[in-house]
């Protein structure tokens, strides 16, 4: 899978996990070049506490378009160390 933003690859995987229809891709699979961790965060009563990235390609930005649980509550440990999109960021296999 890969996330696409601008028409650029920020991350790639075979090995993404789905929760709740988002793709979460592994850590090590993310060009973290185009993200800068906000401030803005936002709580799941089973995943717990989501941290938010905003993502820049080029002069192309996309406020809050990723995020990640970095400390899940234990129902959601399969994606801890992971990171989700939406926005403007694309999915596609």
């Amino acid at each position: 899978m890969k996330a696409i933003f601008n028409k650029v690859v920020i991350a790639e995987s075979q090995e993404t996990v789905v929760v709740e229809g988002n793709y979460y891709f592994p850590f090590t699979s993310v060009n973290w070049d185009c993200f800068t961790e906000t401030n803005h965060h936002s709580t799941c009563p089973w995943k717990g506490t989501a941290s938010y990235y905003t993502v820049k390609v080029d002069d192309e930005i996309g406020e809050n378009a990723a995020w990640c649980y970095k400390e899940p509550k234990e129902a959601a440990m399969g994606i801890k160390e992971h990171l989700a999109f939406w926005k403007n960021v694309t999915i596609e296999e």
